[in-house]
Protein backbone atom coordinates (compact mmCIF):
# COMPACT_ATOMS: atom_id res chain seq x y z
CA UNK A 1 0.00 0.00 0.00
CA UNK A 2 1.40 3.52 -1.31
CA UNK A 3 1.64 5.81 1.73
CA UNK A 4 -0.99 8.11 2.71
CA UNK A 5 -1.36 11.36 0.60
CA UNK A 6 0.87 9.87 -2.23
CA UNK A 7 0.01 10.16 -5.88
CA UNK A 8 0.40 6.59 -7.44
CA UNK A 9 2.98 5.29 -9.40
CA UNK A 10 2.03 4.33 -13.26
CA UNK A 11 3.33 0.87 -14.29
CA UNK A 12 6.25 0.98 -16.95
CA UNK A 13 5.14 0.21 -20.24
CA UNK A 14 8.26 -1.41 -21.62
CA UNK A 15 5.80 -3.12 -24.11
CA UNK A 16 3.84 -1.07 -25.13
CA UNK A 17 3.30 -0.46 -28.81
CA UNK A 18 4.51 2.95 -28.42
CA UNK A 19 8.30 1.54 -27.53
CA UNK A 20 8.29 -1.41 -29.80
CA UNK A 21 7.62 0.99 -32.91
CA UNK A 22 10.36 3.57 -31.53
CA UNK A 23 12.53 0.67 -30.99
CA UNK A 24 11.83 -0.67 -34.62
CA UNK A 25 12.66 2.35 -35.88
CA UNK A 26 15.97 2.94 -34.58
CA UNK A 27 16.83 -0.49 -35.95
CA UNK A 28 15.93 0.43 -38.81
CA UNK A 29 17.97 3.47 -38.89
CA UNK A 30 21.31 1.52 -37.93
CA UNK A 31 20.58 -0.88 -40.71
CA UNK A 32 19.95 1.73 -43.30
CA UNK A 33 23.29 3.17 -42.09
CA UNK A 34 25.23 0.26 -42.06
CA UNK A 35 26.12 -0.52 -45.42
CA UNK A 36 27.59 3.47 -45.89
CA UNK A 37 29.48 2.89 -42.48
CA UNK A 38 31.09 0.03 -43.48
CA UNK A 39 31.85 0.99 -46.68
CA UNK A 40 33.61 4.32 -45.00
CA UNK A 41 35.70 2.01 -42.39
CA UNK A 42 36.85 -0.08 -45.60
CA UNK A 43 38.01 2.36 -47.77
CA UNK A 44 38.58 5.29 -45.64
CA UNK A 45 39.31 4.87 -41.90
CA UNK A 46 41.42 1.65 -42.35
CA UNK A 47 43.65 2.98 -44.98
CA UNK A 48 43.89 6.00 -42.80
CA UNK A 49 45.30 3.97 -40.11
CA UNK A 50 47.50 1.87 -42.14
CA UNK A 51 49.24 4.62 -43.30
CA UNK A 52 49.40 6.08 -40.06
CA UNK A 53 51.44 3.11 -38.50
CA UNK A 54 53.62 2.76 -41.51
CA UNK A 55 54.60 6.43 -40.81
CA UNK A 56 55.93 5.30 -37.74
CA UNK A 57 58.52 2.65 -39.43
CA UNK A 58 62.01 3.19 -41.05
CA UNK A 59 63.08 2.92 -43.64
CA UNK A 60 66.42 1.75 -45.47
CA UNK A 61 67.63 1.47 -49.37
CA UNK A 62 66.53 -1.66 -49.46
CA UNK A 63 63.85 -2.50 -46.94
CA UNK A 64 61.22 -1.01 -44.83
CA UNK A 65 61.53 -2.15 -41.18
CA UNK A 66 58.21 -1.79 -38.93
CA UNK A 67 60.00 -0.21 -36.00
CA UNK A 68 57.94 2.67 -33.88
CA UNK A 69 60.53 5.04 -34.69
CA UNK A 70 59.89 9.18 -35.03
CA UNK A 71 62.27 9.37 -37.20
CA UNK A 72 60.57 10.17 -40.63
CA UNK A 73 58.56 13.15 -38.49
CA UNK A 74 62.17 14.71 -37.03
CA UNK A 75 63.58 14.56 -40.85
CA UNK A 76 60.40 15.65 -42.26
CA UNK A 77 60.07 19.09 -39.44
CA UNK A 78 63.87 19.66 -39.38
CA UNK A 79 64.17 19.93 -43.18
CA UNK A 80 63.75 23.58 -44.33
CA UNK A 81 62.58 22.11 -47.60
CA UNK A 82 59.27 21.33 -46.11
CA UNK A 83 58.66 24.83 -45.36
CA UNK A 84 58.94 26.01 -48.62
CA UNK A 85 56.98 23.28 -49.69
CA UNK A 86 54.10 23.96 -47.62
CA UNK A 87 54.68 27.47 -48.46
CA UNK A 88 54.00 27.02 -51.96
CA UNK A 89 51.30 24.59 -51.13
CA UNK A 90 49.15 27.33 -49.53
CA UNK A 91 50.13 29.95 -51.58
CA UNK A 92 49.02 27.60 -54.73
CA UNK A 93 45.92 27.01 -52.66
CA UNK A 94 44.95 31.23 -51.62
CA UNK A 95 45.36 32.26 -55.26
CA UNK A 96 43.13 29.86 -56.66
CA UNK A 97 41.00 30.12 -54.00
CA UNK A 98 40.78 34.15 -54.54
CA UNK A 99 40.70 33.46 -58.62
CA UNK A 100 37.83 30.76 -57.99
CA UNK A 101 35.43 32.40 -55.88
CA UNK A 102 35.91 35.74 -57.90
CA UNK A 103 35.00 33.89 -61.08
CA UNK A 104 32.55 31.37 -59.41
CA UNK A 105 30.53 34.22 -57.70
CA UNK A 106 29.79 36.63 -60.60
CA UNK A 107 29.03 33.30 -62.98
CA UNK A 108 26.81 31.95 -60.05
CA UNK A 109 25.22 35.67 -59.38
CA UNK A 110 24.64 35.70 -63.09
CA UNK A 111 23.19 32.40 -63.69
CA UNK A 112 20.79 32.95 -60.30
CA UNK A 113 19.62 36.42 -60.68
CA UNK A 114 19.74 37.97 -64.64
CA UNK A 115 18.88 34.73 -65.98
CA UNK A 116 14.86 34.35 -65.69
CA UNK A 117 13.85 31.42 -67.12
CA UNK A 118 14.83 28.37 -65.84
CA UNK A 119 15.71 26.52 -69.49
CA UNK A 120 18.36 28.78 -70.12
CA UNK A 121 19.70 29.04 -66.75
CA UNK A 122 20.10 25.08 -67.15
CA UNK A 123 21.42 25.59 -70.23
CA UNK A 124 24.37 27.81 -69.39
CA UNK A 125 25.40 26.05 -66.72
CA UNK A 126 25.22 23.07 -68.72
CA UNK A 127 27.67 25.14 -70.91
CA UNK A 128 29.82 26.02 -68.09
CA UNK A 129 30.34 21.89 -67.32
CA UNK A 130 31.11 20.88 -71.08
CA UNK A 131 35.32 21.62 -70.08
CA UNK A 132 34.20 18.65 -67.09
CA UNK A 133 33.48 16.21 -69.66
CA UNK A 134 37.12 15.64 -70.65
CA UNK A 135 39.58 14.18 -68.65
CA UNK A 136 41.65 16.80 -65.81
CA UNK A 137 45.39 15.58 -67.73
CA UNK A 138 43.68 16.93 -71.33
CA UNK A 139 42.77 20.41 -70.24
CA UNK A 140 45.73 20.69 -68.06
CA UNK A 141 48.27 19.76 -70.52
CA UNK A 142 45.96 21.43 -73.61
CA UNK A 143 47.63 24.75 -71.73
CA UNK A 144 50.45 23.65 -72.88
CA UNK A 145 50.74 24.89 -76.79
CA UNK A 146 48.81 28.49 -75.69
CA UNK A 147 51.48 29.68 -73.41
CA UNK A 148 54.45 27.86 -74.52
CA UNK A 149 57.14 30.17 -76.31
CA UNK A 150 56.18 29.79 -79.81
CA UNK A 151 52.00 29.43 -78.62
CA UNK A 152 49.08 31.22 -79.31
CA UNK A 153 49.83 34.22 -76.36
CA UNK A 154 53.23 34.72 -77.50
CA UNK A 155 51.96 34.97 -81.24
CA UNK A 156 49.48 36.94 -80.84
CA UNK A 157 50.93 39.46 -78.16
CA UNK A 158 53.66 40.12 -80.67
CA UNK A 159 51.86 40.41 -83.41
CA UNK A 160 49.58 43.00 -81.81
CA UNK A 161 52.60 44.94 -80.84
CA UNK A 162 52.19 44.72 -76.87
CA UNK A 163 55.63 43.11 -76.91
CA UNK A 164 58.39 42.53 -78.84
CA UNK A 165 59.95 38.75 -78.04
CA UNK A 166 58.23 36.01 -76.31
CA UNK A 167 57.22 35.75 -72.49
CA UNK A 168 58.90 33.63 -70.84
CA UNK A 169 56.94 33.42 -67.66
CA UNK A 170 54.29 32.12 -69.23
CA UNK A 171 54.66 28.20 -68.94
CA UNK A 172 56.31 26.45 -66.86
CA UNK A 173 55.78 28.94 -63.83
CA UNK A 174 53.58 29.56 -61.02
CA UNK A 175 51.27 31.59 -63.59
CA UNK A 176 50.80 28.53 -65.85
CA UNK A 177 50.12 26.51 -62.08
CA UNK A 178 47.53 28.90 -60.93
CA UNK A 179 46.04 29.12 -64.51
CA UNK A 180 45.73 25.65 -64.58
CA UNK A 181 44.01 25.20 -60.87
CA UNK A 182 41.63 27.55 -61.76
CA UNK A 183 40.60 26.05 -64.90
CA UNK A 184 40.27 22.35 -63.31
CA UNK A 185 38.46 24.40 -59.84
CA UNK A 186 35.85 27.03 -60.76
CA UNK A 187 33.11 25.00 -61.45
CA UNK A 188 33.67 23.49 -57.73
CA UNK A 189 32.81 27.02 -56.68
CA UNK A 190 30.00 27.56 -58.74
CA UNK A 191 27.74 24.73 -58.14
CA UNK A 192 27.77 25.23 -54.25
CA UNK A 193 27.41 28.73 -54.48
CA UNK A 194 24.72 29.04 -57.30
CA UNK A 195 22.89 26.37 -55.23
CA UNK A 196 22.79 28.37 -51.99
CA UNK A 197 21.85 31.53 -54.23
CA UNK A 198 18.75 29.90 -55.89
CA UNK A 199 17.79 29.30 -52.40
CA UNK A 200 17.32 33.40 -51.27
CA UNK A 201 13.96 34.45 -51.10
CA UNK A 202 13.61 36.74 -53.74
CA UNK A 203 10.87 39.01 -51.11
CA UNK A 204 14.21 40.00 -49.60
CA UNK A 205 16.13 41.80 -52.18
CA UNK A 206 12.66 43.45 -53.27
CA UNK A 207 12.13 44.80 -49.56
CA UNK A 208 15.92 45.99 -49.52
CA UNK A 209 15.24 47.59 -53.11
CA UNK A 210 11.66 49.01 -51.52
CA UNK A 211 13.90 50.41 -48.24
CA UNK A 212 16.30 52.52 -50.22
CA UNK A 213 19.69 50.03 -50.74
CA UNK A 214 21.42 50.36 -53.81
CA UNK A 215 22.54 47.27 -56.23
CA UNK A 216 26.20 47.29 -54.12
CA UNK A 217 24.45 47.56 -50.71
CA UNK A 218 22.20 44.84 -51.82
CA UNK A 219 24.83 42.50 -52.92
CA UNK A 220 27.25 43.19 -49.49
CA UNK A 221 24.31 43.11 -47.16
CA UNK A 222 21.80 40.62 -47.79
CA UNK A 223 22.99 38.17 -51.06
CA UNK A 224 26.70 38.01 -49.69
CA UNK A 225 25.78 36.93 -45.90
CA UNK A 226 23.33 34.72 -47.24
CA UNK A 227 25.79 33.21 -49.65
CA UNK A 228 28.08 32.21 -47.10
CA UNK A 229 27.25 28.25 -46.41
CA UNK A 230 27.99 27.56 -50.23
CA UNK A 231 31.06 30.17 -50.12
CA UNK A 232 32.01 27.95 -47.55
CA UNK A 233 31.24 24.83 -49.21
CA UNK A 234 33.07 25.54 -52.19
CA UNK A 235 36.20 27.11 -50.36
CA UNK A 236 36.50 23.98 -49.34
CA UNK A 237 36.10 22.09 -52.17
CA UNK A 238 38.78 24.12 -54.13
CA UNK A 239 41.57 24.19 -50.72
CA UNK A 240 41.20 20.21 -50.60
CA UNK A 241 41.67 19.46 -54.25
CA UNK A 242 44.59 22.01 -54.63
CA UNK A 243 46.48 21.07 -51.48
CA UNK A 244 46.36 17.62 -52.80
CA UNK A 245 46.98 17.97 -55.93
CA UNK A 246 50.46 17.40 -57.88
CA UNK A 247 50.34 16.48 -61.57
CA UNK A 248 49.28 19.98 -61.90
CA UNK A 249 52.29 21.13 -60.36
CA UNK A 250 54.74 18.70 -62.12
CA UNK A 251 53.54 19.70 -65.37
CA UNK A 252 52.86 23.23 -65.57
CA UNK A 253 55.16 23.97 -63.35
CA UNK A 254 58.07 22.29 -65.33
CA UNK A 255 59.19 19.97 -62.30
CA UNK A 256 60.71 23.93 -61.60
CA UNK A 257 58.41 24.32 -58.27
CA UNK A 258 56.68 21.66 -55.23
CA UNK A 259 53.96 21.45 -53.00
CA UNK A 260 53.66 18.71 -50.74
CA UNK A 261 51.45 16.63 -52.96
CA UNK A 262 54.69 16.53 -54.87
CA UNK A 263 56.77 15.64 -51.98
CA UNK A 264 54.70 12.73 -51.27
CA UNK A 265 54.87 11.63 -55.09
CA UNK A 266 58.84 11.33 -55.06
CA UNK A 267 59.20 9.64 -51.84
CA UNK A 268 56.83 7.07 -52.99
CA UNK A 269 58.67 7.07 -56.23
CA UNK A 270 62.16 6.53 -54.16
CA UNK A 271 59.72 3.91 -52.31
CA UNK A 272 60.15 5.56 -49.17
CA UNK A 273 57.15 4.90 -48.03
CA UNK A 274 57.41 5.47 -44.69
CA UNK A 275 58.65 9.26 -45.29
CA UNK A 276 55.83 9.62 -47.62
CA UNK A 277 52.73 8.17 -44.90
CA UNK A 278 54.41 10.80 -42.72
CA UNK A 279 54.10 13.56 -44.69
CA UNK A 280 50.77 12.18 -45.91
CA UNK A 281 49.46 12.19 -42.19
CA UNK A 282 50.67 15.87 -42.14
CA UNK A 283 48.96 17.09 -45.25
CA UNK A 284 46.12 15.64 -43.65
CA UNK A 285 46.04 17.15 -40.55
CA UNK A 286 47.00 20.52 -41.91
CA UNK A 287 43.76 20.14 -44.39
CA UNK A 288 41.38 18.95 -41.42
CA UNK A 289 42.57 22.45 -39.26
CA UNK A 290 41.81 24.59 -42.13
CA UNK A 291 38.33 22.87 -42.78
CA UNK A 292 37.87 23.30 -38.70
CA UNK A 293 38.73 26.63 -39.18
CA UNK A 294 36.26 27.62 -42.00
CA UNK A 295 33.43 25.62 -39.96
CA UNK A 296 33.87 28.11 -37.16
CA UNK A 297 32.23 30.79 -39.78
CA UNK A 298 29.45 29.45 -40.78
CA UNK A 299 26.98 26.05 -40.58
CA UNK A 300 27.23 24.44 -43.59
CA UNK A 301 24.68 22.15 -42.27
CA UNK A 302 22.14 24.24 -43.73
CA UNK A 303 23.38 23.35 -46.75
CA UNK A 304 23.38 19.72 -46.31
Amino acid sequence: MPPEGARPSLPLLTGSPMNKLRENNALKGWMMLSPLALVLLAFLVTPIIMITVVSFWRATEFSIIPAFVWENYDFLFGSPVTYTVFFNTFKYALITWAATFVIGFTVAYYLAFHIRTQTWQIALFLLCTIPFWTSNIIRMISWIPFLGRNGIANSALISWGVIDEPVEWLLFSDFAVILAFVHLYTLFMVVPIFNTMMRIDRSLIEAARDAGANGIQILWNVILPLTKPGIMIGTIFVVTLVMGDFITVRFMSGSQSANVGRLISNDIALLQYPSASATAIVLLLTVLIVIGILLRFVDIRKEL
